[in-house]
Protein backbone atom coordinates (compact mmCIF):
# COMPACT_ATOMS: atom_id res chain seq x y z
CA UNK A 1 0.00 0.00 0.00
CA UNK A 2 1.33 3.42 -0.98
CA UNK A 3 0.93 5.77 1.97
CA UNK A 4 3.35 8.51 0.96
CA UNK A 5 2.29 12.05 1.84
CA UNK A 6 3.32 15.45 0.53
CA UNK A 7 2.57 19.09 1.26
CA UNK A 8 2.86 21.79 -1.39
CA UNK A 9 2.45 25.38 -0.20
CA UNK A 10 0.83 27.88 -2.54
CA UNK A 11 -0.68 24.94 -4.42
CA UNK A 12 -3.99 26.44 -5.52
CA UNK A 13 -2.52 27.81 -8.77
CA UNK A 14 0.49 28.01 -11.07
CA UNK A 15 3.54 25.83 -10.59
CA UNK A 16 2.37 24.75 -7.14
CA UNK A 17 -0.86 23.24 -8.44
CA UNK A 18 1.05 21.36 -11.14
CA UNK A 19 3.49 20.03 -8.52
CA UNK A 20 0.56 18.82 -6.42
CA UNK A 21 -1.07 17.22 -9.46
CA UNK A 22 2.10 15.41 -10.50
CA UNK A 23 2.77 14.13 -6.98
CA UNK A 24 -0.82 12.87 -6.74
CA UNK A 25 -0.25 11.06 -10.04
CA UNK A 26 2.80 9.41 -8.42
CA UNK A 27 0.51 7.99 -5.75
CA UNK A 28 1.04 10.54 -3.00
CA UNK A 29 -1.66 11.88 -0.75
CA UNK A 30 -1.02 15.58 -1.37
CA UNK A 31 -1.99 18.33 1.01
CA UNK A 32 -2.82 21.34 -1.15
CA UNK A 33 -1.69 24.30 0.91
CA UNK A 34 -3.62 27.50 0.14
CA UNK A 35 -4.28 30.63 2.16
CA UNK A 36 -7.61 31.16 0.37
CA UNK A 37 -9.92 28.32 1.40
CA UNK A 38 -12.20 28.57 -1.63
CA UNK A 39 -9.31 28.53 -4.09
CA UNK A 40 -7.89 25.59 -2.19
CA UNK A 41 -11.16 23.69 -2.54
CA UNK A 42 -11.27 24.36 -6.27
CA UNK A 43 -7.69 23.20 -6.72
CA UNK A 44 -8.38 19.98 -4.81
CA UNK A 45 -11.42 19.31 -7.00
CA UNK A 46 -9.38 19.91 -10.16
CA UNK A 47 -6.47 17.71 -9.06
CA UNK A 48 -8.81 14.90 -8.00
CA UNK A 49 -7.77 11.65 -6.38
CA UNK A 50 -5.11 12.01 -3.73
CA UNK A 51 -5.55 15.74 -3.15
CA UNK A 52 -6.49 17.04 0.30
CA UNK A 53 -7.27 20.62 1.22
CA UNK A 54 -5.05 22.29 3.84
CA UNK A 55 -5.74 25.90 4.76
CA UNK A 56 -2.30 27.44 5.17
CA UNK A 57 -1.11 31.04 5.19
CA UNK A 58 2.66 30.80 5.52
CA UNK A 59 2.84 34.33 6.99
CA UNK A 60 0.37 33.58 9.81
CA UNK A 61 1.86 31.66 12.77
CA UNK A 62 -1.56 30.46 13.95
CA UNK A 63 -2.39 29.16 10.47
CA UNK A 64 0.95 27.35 10.22
CA UNK A 65 0.50 25.75 13.64
CA UNK A 66 -3.07 24.65 12.88
CA UNK A 67 -1.98 23.12 9.56
CA UNK A 68 0.94 21.27 11.15
CA UNK A 69 -1.39 19.82 13.79
CA UNK A 70 -3.39 18.14 11.02
CA UNK A 71 -0.45 16.24 9.52
CA UNK A 72 1.06 13.39 11.52
CA UNK A 73 3.65 12.17 9.00
CA UNK A 74 5.07 13.84 5.92
CA UNK A 75 7.42 12.48 3.28
CA UNK A 76 7.76 15.53 1.05
CA UNK A 77 7.53 19.25 1.75
CA UNK A 78 7.57 21.60 -1.23
CA UNK A 79 7.97 25.22 -0.17
CA UNK A 80 6.43 26.79 -3.25
CA UNK A 81 4.45 29.78 -1.92
CA UNK A 82 6.07 32.99 -3.10
CA UNK A 83 5.33 36.57 -4.06
CA UNK A 84 6.92 39.36 -6.10
CA UNK A 85 5.45 42.68 -5.02
CA UNK A 86 7.70 44.84 -7.18
CA UNK A 87 10.03 44.48 -10.17
CA UNK A 88 11.96 47.64 -9.25
CA UNK A 89 15.73 47.80 -8.72
CA UNK A 90 16.91 48.27 -5.13
CA UNK A 91 17.14 52.07 -5.17
CA UNK A 92 13.52 52.32 -6.32
CA UNK A 93 12.18 49.73 -3.85
CA UNK A 94 10.86 50.63 -0.42
CA UNK A 95 11.86 48.84 2.74
CA UNK A 96 8.23 47.79 3.20
CA UNK A 97 8.32 46.01 -0.17
CA UNK A 98 11.41 44.09 0.90
CA UNK A 99 9.78 43.19 4.22
CA UNK A 100 6.58 41.96 2.57
CA UNK A 101 8.53 39.86 0.08
CA UNK A 102 10.82 38.31 2.68
CA UNK A 103 7.82 37.62 4.96
CA UNK A 104 6.50 35.08 2.46
CA UNK A 105 9.55 33.95 0.53
CA UNK A 106 11.97 33.54 3.45
CA UNK A 107 10.33 33.78 6.87
CA UNK A 108 7.33 31.76 5.68
CA UNK A 109 9.63 28.97 4.56
CA UNK A 110 11.34 28.89 7.95
CA UNK A 111 7.99 28.86 9.76
CA UNK A 112 6.53 26.06 7.66
CA UNK A 113 9.68 23.94 7.56
CA UNK A 114 10.22 24.12 11.30
CA UNK A 115 6.55 23.42 12.05
CA UNK A 116 6.49 20.33 9.84
CA UNK A 117 9.89 18.92 10.81
CA UNK A 118 8.36 16.57 13.43
CA UNK A 119 6.10 15.08 10.74
CA UNK A 120 9.00 14.85 8.27
CA UNK A 121 11.14 13.09 10.87
CA UNK A 122 8.55 10.30 10.95
CA UNK A 123 9.30 9.55 7.30
CA UNK A 124 11.89 7.02 6.19
CA UNK A 125 12.84 9.29 3.27
CA UNK A 126 12.13 12.93 4.09
CA UNK A 127 12.52 15.37 1.21
CA UNK A 128 12.32 19.18 1.19
CA UNK A 129 12.16 21.13 -2.07
CA UNK A 130 12.44 24.93 -1.98
CA UNK A 131 11.15 26.60 -5.13
CA UNK A 132 13.69 29.33 -5.81
CA UNK A 133 14.50 31.17 -9.05
CA UNK A 134 17.28 31.34 -11.59
CA UNK A 135 17.25 35.10 -10.99
CA UNK A 136 18.57 34.38 -7.47
CA UNK A 137 21.84 32.96 -8.81
CA UNK A 138 24.55 35.53 -8.18
CA UNK A 139 26.72 33.85 -10.81
CA UNK A 140 23.96 34.05 -13.42
CA UNK A 141 23.14 37.62 -12.40
CA UNK A 142 26.67 38.74 -13.19
CA UNK A 143 27.33 36.47 -16.17
CA UNK A 144 25.59 34.44 -18.86
CA UNK A 145 22.13 33.30 -17.75
CA UNK A 146 20.39 30.53 -19.72
CA UNK A 147 17.02 31.26 -18.12
CA UNK A 148 16.80 35.06 -17.89
CA UNK A 149 18.47 38.23 -19.14
CA UNK A 150 21.55 39.01 -17.04
CA UNK A 151 23.18 42.31 -16.19
CA UNK A 152 20.06 44.02 -14.83
CA UNK A 153 19.23 44.87 -11.22
CA UNK A 154 15.45 44.68 -11.38
CA UNK A 155 13.15 42.72 -9.05
CA UNK A 156 15.63 43.31 -6.24
CA UNK A 157 13.30 42.35 -3.38
CA UNK A 158 12.22 39.11 -5.04
CA UNK A 159 15.66 38.07 -6.23
CA UNK A 160 17.38 38.79 -2.91
CA UNK A 161 14.65 36.88 -1.07
CA UNK A 162 15.25 33.86 -3.26
CA UNK A 163 19.01 34.17 -2.75
CA UNK A 164 18.31 34.07 1.00
CA UNK A 165 16.13 31.00 0.40
CA UNK A 166 19.08 29.35 -1.35
CA UNK A 167 21.23 30.00 1.71
CA UNK A 168 18.56 28.45 3.94
CA UNK A 169 18.49 25.42 1.65
CA UNK A 170 22.18 24.82 2.25
CA UNK A 171 21.89 25.38 6.01
CA UNK A 172 18.90 23.04 6.40
CA UNK A 173 20.69 20.43 4.27
CA UNK A 174 23.77 20.59 6.47
CA UNK A 175 21.73 20.44 9.68
CA UNK A 176 19.48 17.56 8.62
CA UNK A 177 21.92 15.49 6.58
CA UNK A 178 22.53 12.95 9.34
CA UNK A 179 18.78 12.20 9.50
CA UNK A 180 18.41 11.11 5.89
CA UNK A 181 16.88 14.34 4.61
CA UNK A 182 17.42 15.59 1.07
CA UNK A 183 17.00 19.38 0.93
CA UNK A 184 17.38 21.12 -2.43
CA UNK A 185 16.40 24.28 -4.25
CA UNK A 186 14.77 24.47 -7.67
CA UNK A 187 15.07 27.06 -10.43
CA UNK A 188 11.86 26.33 -12.39
CA UNK A 189 12.61 28.69 -15.27
CA UNK A 190 10.48 31.47 -16.70
CA UNK A 191 6.88 30.28 -16.56
CA UNK A 192 3.51 31.68 -17.56
CA UNK A 193 2.09 32.29 -14.09
CA UNK A 194 0.57 35.32 -12.41
CA UNK A 195 3.65 35.92 -10.25
CA UNK A 196 4.38 39.02 -12.34
CA UNK A 197 2.93 40.50 -15.55
CA UNK A 198 6.20 39.74 -17.32
CA UNK A 199 6.08 36.11 -16.22
CA UNK A 200 2.78 35.73 -18.03
CA UNK A 201 4.29 37.19 -21.21
CA UNK A 202 7.28 34.82 -21.16
CA UNK A 203 4.92 31.92 -21.76
CA UNK A 204 6.85 28.89 -20.48
CA UNK A 205 4.74 25.92 -19.42
CA UNK A 206 4.36 25.83 -15.60
CA UNK A 207 3.95 22.05 -15.72
CA UNK A 208 7.46 21.73 -17.15
CA UNK A 209 8.89 23.66 -14.21
CA UNK A 210 6.86 21.52 -11.81
CA UNK A 211 8.50 18.37 -13.16
CA UNK A 212 11.80 19.55 -11.70
CA UNK A 213 10.27 19.82 -8.23
CA UNK A 214 8.86 16.31 -8.47
CA UNK A 215 12.24 14.97 -9.55
CA UNK A 216 13.80 16.42 -6.38
CA UNK A 217 10.91 15.13 -4.27
CA UNK A 218 11.57 11.59 -5.50
CA UNK A 219 15.35 11.57 -5.02
CA UNK A 220 16.83 8.20 -4.05
CA UNK A 221 18.87 7.75 -0.88
CA UNK A 222 22.11 8.42 -2.77
CA UNK A 223 20.73 11.60 -4.35
CA UNK A 224 22.16 15.07 -3.77
CA UNK A 225 21.34 17.41 -0.90
CA UNK A 226 22.11 21.09 -0.43
CA UNK A 227 22.02 21.67 -4.20
CA UNK A 228 20.43 24.16 -6.58
CA UNK A 229 19.01 22.65 -9.75
CA UNK A 230 17.28 23.81 -12.90
CA UNK A 231 13.93 22.34 -13.90
CA UNK A 232 15.73 19.94 -16.25
CA UNK A 233 17.98 18.57 -13.51
CA UNK A 234 21.16 20.45 -14.39
CA UNK A 235 22.99 22.21 -11.54
CA UNK A 236 22.60 25.98 -11.16
CA UNK A 237 25.55 28.01 -9.83
CA UNK A 238 24.90 29.87 -6.61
Amino acid sequence: MNDRTALVTGANKGIGKHIARLLAAEGFTVFVGARDAERGRRAVAEIGDGARQLDLDVTDPASVAAAAARVDRLDVLVNNAGIAVTLDPPEASGVAEFRDTFETNVFGVVAVTNAFLPALRRSARPRIVNVSSGTASLAWSTGPNPQFLSGAGGAAAYRSSKAALNALTVLYALTLDGEGFKVNALAPGARATDLTPRATELGGDPAEGAEGAVRLALLPDDGPTGGFFSWDGTPVPW
